[in-house]
């Protein structure tokens, strides 16, 4: 309800949605969009099919779709908001709990994805499955992530924050020094849908 609208009528060439991240499809899936002058650069023509193919790889997989289809219709938009507004809702969270243990983290507006300082521990990385960048990670906030989960997880970075130190910035224009720039943006997420009895 808070976010732009994601329009071809504005200049962008391309969407792309992944359907085993929040639709939770069971298998690697995903729909792009793309500006018919681009797809027409990878079109080829398969005669003994007598059409032309638009897929990148040549090939769809029919299941995927199906599975795609199927969450689509199982949740709803009703379903889809509520998933988001958890994702949002849960990554504030997240930044709340970081921020208060001392540790750099941002979240950008209408967005679920915490970027903090990277841990100095592998082993740690690896059990959460941080995705990182020189010196920040990440974690996407997903529909199945929980506060009691978001606990875990700080209460782990802190005893690894403890023992090995904090990630210094790796270079003076490192991702870590923007991160603790005020000009990364946005910190605040919009205000919420109440979901309560229906509301939204």
């Amino acid at each position: 309800d808070w976010a732009p609208e994601v329009s071809f009528k504005k200049p962008i060439d391309s969407i792309a949605v992944s359907g085993h991240k929040m639709l939770g499809c069971p298998m690697p899936c995903g729909i792009a969009l793309s500006r018919k002058e681009h797809v027409k650069k990878v079109e080829q023509r398969i005669d003994y099919l007598n059409s032309v193919d638009t897929t990148i790889m040549g090939s769809r997989n029919g299941q995927a779709a199906l599975y795609l289809w199927y969450s689509l219709r199982k949740k709803g938009v009703a379903g889809i908001k509520r998933d988001v507004v958890h994702c949002m809702e849960t990554a504030q969270y997240l930044r709340d709990k970081i921020t208060e243990a001392g540790l750099t983290c941002r979240l950008n507006d209408l967005s679920s994805t915490v970027v903090l300082e990277r841990p100095m521990d592998d082993k740690f990385i690896k059990r959460w499955q941080l995705a990182c960048e020189e010196d920040i990670a990440h974690v996407v906030v997903m529909p199945n992530v929980t506060r009691f989960k978001i606990d875990k997880f700080v209460e782990e970075l802190v005893e690894c924050r403890d023992t090995f130190g904090r990630m210094k910035p790796v270079r003076k224009d490192s991702p870590l020094v923007k991160l603790e720039s005020s000009a990364w943006g946005g910190s605040k997420v919009a205000p919420v849908a109440d979901f309560s009895e229906g509301k939204f």
